[in-house]
């Protein structure tokens, strides 16, 4: 039995305005075609008709040929005409120039000229306004979820809250431990040859006892914390959020809040004090080690002039922040997991946000109590 070969693509030009299109426009059909396309001779700027009702088979190759003549000859000023394709091809056609427009637009946003520092600039400020608006919207929404629990405790979620205790403080407790004892050395270190020049060396203790119960111990909690578990906070919910594990919560008619940021919030409000009495003890240990080793300071006369450089107010000014510090970090990073859209670039992407924002804002509110507690005198 003998099949007939379909007819390869052939454009005619019946006269300078009307061109009839035929054949079979597909890969293996258009193989001589491009010659003749090339060969078309049409008055410019008129209107074009062209008759595709004996186009017998296209593909994508044939439509990709087709819309190109389309587009060029539109392109030098012709109004083109195009009757008689079937419902299918035309759907083919179409798609083919869905493409050919997604690729020009891609080619010319590349091509489009960098915008210039003032606009980068006021983009860069339009976005942080908005997420500052976002986030005290935040504050405001959990607020009020907290409100709630206060007036219905039987709301509480205890579980949870035990849970991020032990994982956000307990577990943190090497973590701080290490990095605040290693830091009360290099204090009592970096002070020891200046004191020794002035034969001060018992004022080591001063020097180790305020800047640790004041300043570092409470701050290098926190910064620890904020890497370690505000991290946490936003991968975990940025992650339920691009699953679509909030809006089936929400669907439930479970609030997000409740469940996912205020357990979290109170667990650090109780963690990060701890953590930072326990930075505290660790911190002046590292000092009286190395003001015994570099500066012949013993262990006794080091608590002797202890409670005498170490004010309680002072004591408790470090110890004040923390909540305030856990606050930040809490919010912050549940607040940038809830704006993970799309896939694991967004979390990984909100995650790095919620680290940086959160240190950010701890050592600016550290900055804040500095400047208040100059001012009331402590």
């Amino acid at each position: 039995m003998n099949s007939v070969s379909p007819a390869p693509a052939a454009i005619a030009q019946p006269s300078p305005q009307d061109l009839a299109l035929s054949g079979s426009w597909t890969a293996r059909g258009i193989g001589t075609l491009q010659h003749r396309l090339a060969s078309l001779d049409l008055a410019i700027k008129t209107e074009v008709i062209a008759d595709a009702a004996a186009i017998e088979a296209l593909d994508t190759a044939g439509a990709w040929v087709l819309q190109k003549l389309l587009l060029r000859l539109r392109g030098e000023g012709m109004v083109v005409t195009l009757r008689g394709l079937r419902p299918e091809f035309a759907q083919l056609l179409q798609g083919v120039d869905e493409q050919l427009a997604g690729r020009d637009d891609a080619i010319a946003a590349a091509a489009r000229p960098r915008a210039s520092l003032l606009e980068d600039l006021g983009r860069s400020t339009e976005s942080a306004f908005e997420q500052l608006l976002a986030l005290l919207g935040f504050v405001g929404e959990s607020a009020f979820a907290l409100a709630g629990w206060v007036a219905r405790p039987a709301r509480i979620r205890w579980r949870p809250i035990l849970y991020n205790i032990r994982d956000a403080g307990f577990n943190a407790l090497p973590i701080v431990g290490l990095l605040s004892f290693l830091l009360g050395v290099v204090v009592a270190y970096q002070g020891a040859d200046q004191l020794r020049q002035y034969g001060a060396n018992i004022f080591v203790v001063d020097l180790v006892g305020l800047s640790m119960l004041r300043e570092f111990a409470p701050l290098i909690t926190a910064i620890i914390i904020a890497g370690r578990s505000g991290s946490a906070y936003a991968a975990q919910i940025g992650t339920m959020s691009v699953s679509e594990e909030i809006d089936a919560m929400r669907t439930l008619g479970i609030a997000p809040i409740d469940v996912l940021v205020l357990p979290k919030v109170l667990a650090l409000l109780i963690a990060l004090p701890l953590l930072t009495v326990f930075a505290d003890l660790l911190g002046v240990f590292g000092g009286m080690i190395m003001a015994r080793a570099q500066l012949g300071v013993g262990f006794g006369e080091f608590l002797d002039r202890f409670p005498t450089a170490v004010s309680i107010t002072s004591y408790l000014i470090g110890i004040c922040k923390a909540p305030v510090f856990a606050a930040i970090i809490a919010v912050v990073g549940c607040f940038q997991g809830f704006r993970a859209r799309g896939g694991a670039d967004s979390v990984g992407r909100q995650t790095t946000r919620s680290v940086v924002q959160a240190i950010f804002l701890v050592i600016v509110a550290d900055a804040l109590f500095s400047v208040a507690f100059s001012a009331l005198d402590l």
